[in-house]
């Protein structure tokens, strides 16, 4: 199902020289030399094509497009750093809140951050104080897409979920008021704006809890694909044993042999084992040794590192990349669903993905949160990512093949920063029925008009 963004019918011939005389922000148009760098998402294969940007720079420029937008009958989109890009979220006035920066952070553990600050700077603003965010796996990585779609990071299993440790969002909704949600100011808001991404605000601001991390031990270690097999079979007993302390996962690389790319992983199939331990680095040492043990590691990047170098531990590229990136959710991952994996995409196997990542979840991650939320997955076991180039006419079909391989093991479901819903089918792989028509329910409350784009969205694919 799609939705047709030409309203015409009923919005007004308004001039955008109005909307421009009622901000500090900017206004540009796709014949303006910066409209097509503040469009472009991250992710460079999702065209992202609205009829003007506006660059806010305060969270009144955001209620002031949303009210101009609700005046003449436009729909609002709302993009920072495209990592997790829609098209059908655009709107016709797509908000870029790069121009909301501030990051504060309080010695006693907590953070105030705008909508457009990425991962990095809180992490380098937090370690002055021996403290650590619950980012992704990657600072380069937007603050507010990923918590509001629930943030599963490299220490979930540990912490939980970043959206877990939120206090209260500073947020304008679709009927143009600016509001502050907290557990008791506005739960309902408060409920969908942790996992329900921005179907019910434009965040313009976040408050969330740190932890006291100044070090761990983690990283990565390598090992020829050909050696899979045997790795993977130990992970798989070893990571069931861990404590909540680990974080695990492993993934499978095919990385080209170019420019950047470790010698040891280019141009050849290589299994990563990623580690995150949150306690004595000596313990970490010991428990990842054993799987140091099982074969010759060709690269070995694990070890006790300031929370600082937390990027190591997954190595995801900072570049803008035109990749699709697929995934799924597991209930568990048995020897047979290691066996059908590597089939498909191990060694030999001809697999077209640059990765296929597998993630344990459980520990702090399963378990419900203080206050509900619209994350819908505590229950998963573990997950599946792939990454592949959008212009490989293999990449998607191979992933159908792989993941009805594993389908005897999935959930059901997908972490909505993982699979925006774009369709009736992902948006109730996103969320299960009750959540789903919760947020719906939210979305219609605070925009009867229908005039954030991804709202609407959701309305109309929930059916």
């Amino acid at each position: 199902m799609t939705i047709a963004l030409d309203r015409a019918t009923t919005r007004q011939h308004a001039s955008l020289e109005e909307l421009r005389s009622r901000l500090t922000g900017e206004v540009h148009t796709p014949d303006d030399e910066q409209y097509a760098g503040l469009s472009t998402p991250w992710l460079l294969a999702v065209p992202m094509q609205p009829t003007a940007v506006v660059a806010v720079r305060t969270a009144e420029d955001v209620v002031a497009t949303v009210r101009f937008a609700r005046e003449h009958g436009y729909t609002v989109g709302v993009q920072a750093t495209g990592h997790g890009a829609n098209s059908s979220y655009a709107g016709h006035l797509l908000v870029v809140t790069k121009g909301l920066d501030e990051v504060t952070v309080h010695p006693e553990g907590w953070a105030r951050v705008g909508a457009g600050v990425k991962w990095l700077p809180v992490i380098r603003a937090a370690a002055r104080y021996g403290l650590a965010p619950l980012n992704g796996s990657t600072s380069d990585v937007g603050v507010v897409g990923y918590t509001t779609g629930g943030g599963v990071g490299p220490m979930a299993r540990t912490y939980g979920l970043a959206a877990d440790k939120v206090r209260a969002f500073e947020v304008v909704t679709g009927d143009g008021e600016f509001r502050r949600v907290t557990p008791t100011e506005h739960p309902d808001l408060f409920f969908a704006l942790r996992g329900g991404k921005g179907a019910t605000g434009i965040v313009t601001a976040v408050e969330f809890d740190l932890v006291h991390l100044p070090t761990f031990y983690g990283g990565a270690v390598y090992f020829d694909g050909a050696d899979a097999e045997r790795v993977i079979d130990r992970w798989r007993q070893w990571s069931a044993s861990l404590p909540e302390q680990a974080t695990t996962s492993f993934v499978l690389f095919q990385l080209p042999d170019a420019p950047g790319i470790p010698p040891a992983l280019a141009g050849r199939m290589t299994l990563g084992v990623r580690f995150v331990w949150t306690g004595a680095a000596d313990e970490g040492r010991e428990l990842l040794d054993q799987i140091r043990a099982v074969a010759p590691v060709i690269l070995d990047d694990a070890d006790e590192k300031p929370y600082l170098a937390v990027d190591s531990v997954h190595a995801d590229p900072v570049d803008p990349m035109p990749v699709v990136d697929p995934a799924m959710l597991l209930t568990e991952f048995t020897d047979e669903t290691a066996k059908r994996l590597l089939d498909v995409a191990g060694y030999g196997s001809g697999s077209p993905q640059l990765m296929v990542e597998i993630r344990q979840l459980g520990g702090a991650y399963a378990r419900s949160p203080e206050h509900p939320d619209a994350f819908s997955h505590r229950a998963a076991g573990f997950s599946v990512l792939a990454v592949g180039i959008a212009e490989d006419p293999r990449v998607l079909p191979h992933w159908d093949h792989l993941s009805a391989e594993l389908s005897e093991w999935d959930t059901g479901g997908v972490w909505p920063n993982f699979g925006p819903p774009h369709d009736a089918q992902t948006a109730h792989r996103a969320y299960d029925e009750q959540t789903l028509r919760r947020i719906v329910e939210v979305s219609q409350k605070y925009d009867p008009d229908g005039v954030l784009q991804i709202g609407e969205y959701a309305r109309a694919v929930a059916g």
